[in-house]
């Protein structure tokens, strides 16, 4: 797969200063210019002021010059432009105006976490102490930034533009209205939606386990329980654990582990889930602001400001 890693998001809000705020508590590092890094990942988030909430960017790293030229290739066949640079490609998403950019990076590497011992029936991995997650004490901070939600209006053609334009792979469906994308071995790294206007519904962040979703979120709500969202739960589709929480200009962030790795195109079938079957296996069902976000029909005309 040319394609090889989800490097960075820039997130458009009407209210910078408290969004920026809000992703620090959330345990991303501040640096400049907007950026904010995770431990694994360098700068893979940046929060620029923007009318409504929205995604502005993504950006996706590839192997060769080659792989550029290819990409450019596809998406002429689709109708759609892309300006080629040295070591980049830039192409819009005319559904949704987002700007993706192709950049050719050397493949990622996290280092190896050792496993946490977990007591079971019949196994016994840890004695004579107490569970090592209960004696952490630092705060939350994200690996690396998971993947990102996209809601259009046009589903199959923002879902072209991914697929069959920039190279990414189909995971797994939910109906004709929800697609699974990767451009890694993380079993999505965007997920598209249809939806009645284009907007950002939701960025998702890796950390090391289900005791660390547990705690960041509890982190996050101890002074803000308005920030609340959804969890704690598994997915059914990529399988992992979740929480999400929302920020301060209405997008909603995800603290996850344990996602779904496809190494072997040829050994992963796509399912397609209907209704509520693909997002999650166990825990509360999602509430209704998760499907449709209070502020949809703000951002369908405009309105919206946080």
């Amino acid at each position: 797969m040319a394609l090889h890693r989800l490097s960075s998001v820039v997130m458009g809000v009407p209210n910078t200063t408290q969004t920026a705020a809000y992703y620090t508590d959330f345990g991303l590092a501040p640096e400049r210019d907007g950026w904010f890094g995770t431990r694994d990942g360098g700068r893979q988030l940046k929060v620029v002021h923007t009318p409504t909430r929205r995604l502005v960017e993504i950006t996706v790293g590839v192997d060769s010059p080659d792989d550029l030229s290819a990409t450019a290739a596809r998406l002429d066949r689709l109708g759609v432009s892309a300006q080629q640079e040295a070591g980049t490609l830039t192409a819009y998403e005319k559904i949704t105006g987002v700007r993706a950019v192709l950049k050719v990076e050397p493949r990622a590497t996290q280092p190896e976490t050792p496993p946490t011992p977990h007591n079971g029936p019949g196994r016994i991995e840890r004695t004579g102490t107490r569970a090592p997650a209960l004696l952490r004490s630092d705060r939350v901070r994200p690996r690396k930034l998971g993947h990102a939600v996209l809601g259009t209006t046009d589903f199959e053609a923002t879902t072209g533009f991914f697929r069959d334009g920039l190279g990414f792979k189909v995971s797994d469906l939910m109906g004709d209205i929800g697609a699974f994308l990767r451009c890694s071995t993380d079993h999505h790294n965007v997920l598209v939606l249809a939806a009645p206007v284009a907007f950002l519904h939701h960025t998702s962040w890796q950390v090391d386990d289900v005791d660390e979703v547990g705690r960041g979120a509890t982190a996050m709500l101890e002074d803000h329980p308005e920030r609340h969202v959804w969890g704690l739960g598994r997915h059914h589709a990529g399988s992992n654990f979740f929480w999400y929480l929302k920020d301060p200009a209405g997008n909603f962030s995800e603290y996850y582990s344990d996602l779904d790795c496809i190494v072997d195109d040829q050994l992963w079938k796509p399912e397609v889930f209907e209704g509520a079957k693909g997002l999650f296996n166990w825990g509360p069902p999602p509430p209704p602001s998760f499907i449709k976000p209070d502020d949809l029909a703000g951002l369908m005309t405009g309105s919206h400001s946080a």
